[in-house]
């Protein structure tokens, strides 16, 4: 209820309609200034276009004031016909329908596959440090190593104190001499020590084995509940049974990351690729490094969110996999006394691919990446279901526009404190002047009523 002058002596009421619902309601009460004439000496018409004005401006207003007004994000409007900003970027605006989320779950990118090295392990070999066994057999008793009297033993053959590789890769035989065991397997060890001392043994034969590995070793750490450094297996293992030796991961490991790193490269991926992509739970190989740590997926909150207590924010994903239902969901839902379900939009970036094959027009778009809002108007029962098959990704911008009548109101609002901002001087100023005629006893003071604004 608004009233003007100080009198009211006629009304009109009018509304604004807009999408097929009332968005003002408003009742105007004009009124008649002193020395102004009265309705009959006003004319009914001149009284109805009087009223109309100032609707029309009252409306003006409040549709204008929409863009100056306080607000968590663009009006749905403008969302749907683009940035009026010459200089923003451009982005393509595509409506959730059945057959768009159908591309966007054939197009759905997978797992990282960065782990280009795939080679099978090698079989281990000697490192300065490893201590190494070796035993040495002989044809027949009397030989180089065996003496005459052990022929009563069952066997003829001599065990030679372990020994480790020294810092020149050797290990020391006797009546051979140094031997080179550095980089080599126990097979290439035992057929050096074999040819050295076939001329001074009676038909030699060698064992060698690896008695401490001290070199060969795999070290994992970060995020497992167990690191360690330990000798890598001589039949070969592969990242998941490296990170299993270590007491695994520690969290649940959809927010984990693997980072392998070989002769001076790196690679990573997420811990689901380990185990969704066969193919990256490659071998391990001798001095690797495999470091977990965790960097969880997460998406953004904005506008008219957090029905039940929520807020505006950072979400994780808190999953291997998240819907759009289950992001807002995580979001406390929409605010229902400020959203407009039919407004939910989803920010990312597509391929350029992708965006072809949802129809968008890529020839104004630069680079690889197109810009693309997704609408998905909850107001359709039916789009529940949509909202649970179409899939988030890491760093998705989700954010819901304000109802159209949020905007309204506001504008109301402030309306309503100018006009009371004005009554109020005149309103004090009316009061003084009446109690100056009061207090003169002036029977004939004049007396005006101003009501304020009803709110």
């Amino acid at each position: 209820m608004w009233r003007f002058g100080n009198t009211c002596d006629y009304s009109e009421a009018g509304s604004w309609r807009h999408d097929d619902f009332t968005v003002i309601s408003v009742t105007l009460c004009a009124t008649r200034p002193i020395g102004v004439p009265d309705r009959k000496q006003l004319g009914p018409m001149r009284a109805v276009r009087l009223c109309g004005r100032i609707l029309a401006m009252m409306v003006g207003v409040t549709c204008g004031g929409c863009a100056v007004m306080p607000t968590s994000g663009p009006a749905s409007d403008a969302v749907r016909s683009g940035s009026p900003d010459v200089g923003s970027l451009p982005y393509a605006f595509v409506k959730v329908t059945p057959q768009v989320s159908a591309t966007l779950a054939r197009n759905a990118p997978r797992l990282l596959t960065s782990m280009a090295d795939r080679r099978v392990p090698q079989e281990i070999r000697f490192g300065v440090g490893d201590i190494v066994g070796v035993t040495i057999f002989e044809a027949s008793s009397g030989g180089l190593f065996i003496p005459a009297e052990a022929g009563v033993r069952p066997g003829n053959f001599i065990t030679l104190p372990n020994q480790a590789v020294d810092h020149d890769g050797n290990i020391s035989i006797p009546y051979a001499g140094a031997i080179r065991a550095k980089g080599l397997t126990p097979t290439e060890v035992q057929k050096a020590i074999v040819e050295t001392t076939r001329n001074r043994a009676i038909d030699p034969q060698a064992v060698v084995t690896l008695v401490e590995q001290r070199t060969s070793l795999i070290s994992v750490l970060g995020d497992v509940n167990a690191p360690a450094r330990f000798p890598a297996s001589a039949a070969g293992e592969r990242i998941l049974d490296a990170i299993t030796r270590a007491g695994g991961p520690r969290s649940q490991g959809f927010d984990s990351w693997v980072m392998l790193e070989r002769g001076g490269r790196r690679e990573i991926v997420p811990f689901g690729a380990l185990v969704y992509e066969p193919s990256n739970n490659v071998y391990v190989h001798p001095n690797d490094t495999i470091y977990l740590y965790r960097e969880p997926q997460t998406f953004v909150a904005f506008g008219a969110v957090g029905g039940l207590g929520g807020a505006q924010g950072q979400y994780s994903f808190d999953a291997w996999r998240l819907s759009l239902a289950e992001a807002v969901a995580k979001a406390n839902g929409l605010a229902q006394a400020l959203a407009d379900p039919a407004s939910v939009f989803l920010y990312r970036g597509e391929t350029r691919a992708v965006a072809e094959q949802l129809g968008v027009d890529c020839s104004r778009f630069e680079g690889p990446i197109i810009p693309i809002i997704y609408n998905v108007n909850l107001r359709d029962p039916a789009a529940y279901f949509l909202a649970t098959t179409f899939q988030m990704r890491n760093k998705d911008v989700l954010y819901v526009s304000n109802a159209t009548t949020v905007e309204v109101a506001k504008v109301l609002e402030f309306l309503r404190l100018i006009t009371a901002t004005v009554n109020d001087p005149i309103i004090a100023a009316t009061n003084v002047y009446t109690l100056k005629n009061l207090a003169s006893g002036a029977a004939s003071a004049a007396t005006f009523n101003i009501a304020p604004p009803v709110h």
